[in-house]
């Protein structure tokens, strides 16, 4: 007989059940490593990029002449490759590096035939750079968070399954009898995606759906990939790094139990309120703010097991860059859920829509929530795979201060701007003619705050250059003497930023 392994039993990543845990876990970083560095790496070039984008766009809201005679730089286009740079390539990237990491130490498996992750990220980034260059010359698709051209969609959805299956195999050949809360919470997320994505592509691209069922489809989509993608990818973060740091387990198990299905059930119909007053079915609109409201319960669930966690031990806490990151997304997770089931009800839609308030929403959600939870990831994960201490504990602190306070005062300008936006959009006198009898006077209303996002946006680019620098200073550092060999808990460094 043979003594070669089959294909099945060379993807097993069950190692030796004799050998210690934290062995264990020194060989699931270890096969991590080179492909987590590459989507990392990667992540960080999108992030960086990406901001470039935003700021440019939030110039052009004041001022439409900047970089005006440049027609690969116009808003429309700008302001969706910003877009697409932070979603496909921040984002996924970020998540291609954190998930399967997690969910292979979670389950004591590591990872087999790296050699395909690493082949999947370069394709990924090759599928994003054909996408977000589509973009900037004119070949961009008019649906929200689809804007990619056609071509680059087939590369995508390939090299997202290239991902995906690894973190399926990590839990299918998981050593451990209990399944953890995050483990529910990442494979549900890498289920739901190619779903989403798939279904949107078919009924919004290459066969598209007619008359109304096109905008349902777009809103459920882009919803759902914030809901059901982003989401439970940072709160399977979140769950997996509040415990480990404090070294307390998380609150009540049953009430993770509770906050899961909940999401699962409800959010799925949530996106369609944004279509309130639309030529839309009563009922589906209605179905979609009940289900908006009902979001409240898995919200203040994950709030409360959150935060009973943490009580106690907030003090060490804030010694850690990773739990003030992940914390602050997690109380942001609150506040935007509940947001946003506010803007469900009719008479605050009716003042939100079509303002700033909405774009101030969004930004809440993808970047107060989802992103400064995945910069706590990256603070936790990178000393483990690397070996090393965080070279510069002031520049983590200038990312959390710049990127921290940057995105609330964008929330802020943009809420308040775009509520007051909304007021005076609706404000009638009492003969019912508009108060305002310009919609330009309104647009100029805005400029303040608009003004106010542009600063908020160059403190979000300083925080995110001082991560940047960090990161790649840390990469090509060479270990210091007298540093770890093998991952324990965050170096000094790191915890005392």
């Amino acid at each position: 007989m043979s003594s070669n392994p089959s294909l099945l039993q060379s993807l097993s990543p069950t190692g030796d059940a004799d050998i210690s845990l934290k062995a264990r876990l020194g060989e699931v970083d270890a096969s991590m490593r080179k492909p987590a560095m590459l989507f990392l790496v990667s992540a960080v070039f999108w992030l960086l990029l990406g901001t470039v984008f935003a700021l440019v766009a939030a110039i052009k809201a004041t001022n439409p002449d900047f970089l005006g005679g440049t027609e690969w730089l116009t808003f429309g286009r700008v302001r969706s490759a910003h877009l697409n740079a932070m979603i496909f390539g921040w984002g996924n990237n970020v998540i291609f590096a954190v998930a399967p990491w997690i969910m292979g130490r979670l389950s004591r498996a590591r990872i087999r035939h790296t050699s395909i992750l690493l082949i999947a990220g370069i394709f990924w980034n090759i599928a994003v750079t054909v996408g977000i260059f589509g973009i900037l010359r004119g070949d961009m698709i008019g649906v929200e968070w689809l804007e990619m051209p056609s071509y680059a969609a087939p590369l995508i959805i390939i090299t997202y399954a290239l991902v995906g299956v690894w973190v399926i195999i990590a839990f299918r050949w998981r050593q451990t009898d209990h399944v953890y809360v995050s483990q529910w919470y990442l494979l549900a997320a890498f289920f739901w995606l190619p779903w989403l994505y798939t279904v949107a592509q078919i009924m919004l691209i290459f066969e598209p759906a007619t008359g109304v069922v096109q905008s349902l489809t777009n809103w459920w989509f882009a919803h759902n990939v914030l809901g059901l993608w982003l989401t439970p990818i940072a709160l399977g973060v979140a769950y997996y790094l509040i415990p480990k740091v404090l070294g307390r387990p998380i609150h009540s198990y049953y009430l993770s139990v509770v906050g899961f299905w909940a999401l699962a059930l409800f959010y799925n119909w949530a996106g369609v309120h944004h279509l309130i007053g639309g030529p839309v079915p009563a009922w589906v609109i209605s179905a979609g703010t009940v289900a908006s409201v009902m979001m409240v319960i898995p919200v203040l669930v994950v709030g409360i097991n959150h935060h009973l966690t943490v009580v106690g031990l907030h003090k060490e806490g804030w010694a850690s860059p990773t739990i003030r990151f992940v914390m602050f997304g997690a109380i942001n997770y609150t506040f935007v859920s509940l947001t946003g089931s506010l803007m469900a009800l009719r008479h605050v839609n009716e003042v939100t829509h079509f303002t700033h308030f909405t774009v101030g929403h969004a930004h809440h959600g993808v970047y107060a929530f989802f992103t400064m939870i995945m910069f706590g990831a990256v603070y936790y994960m990178m000393p483990r795979l690397l070996l090393r201490e965080w070279p510069n504990a002031f520049l983590i602190k200038v990312h959390w201060w710049m990127a921290g306070m940057g995105i609330l005062l964008m929330v802020v300008a943009l809420q308040v701007g775009g509520w007051i936006q909304g007021l005076q959009m609706n404000a009638l006198n009492e003969d019912g003619t508009p108060v305002y009898s310009s919609f330009i006077q309104i647009v100029e209303n805005t400029r303040p705050w608009l003004w106010l996002r542009s600063l908020s946006g160059l403190m979000i680019l300083i925080g995110h250059l001082a991560f940047g620098v960090n990161v790649f200073w840390m990469i090509f550092s060479r270990r210091r003497a007298g540093e770890q060999t093998a991952p324990t808990l965050l170096s000094p460094t790191t915890e005392q930023a």
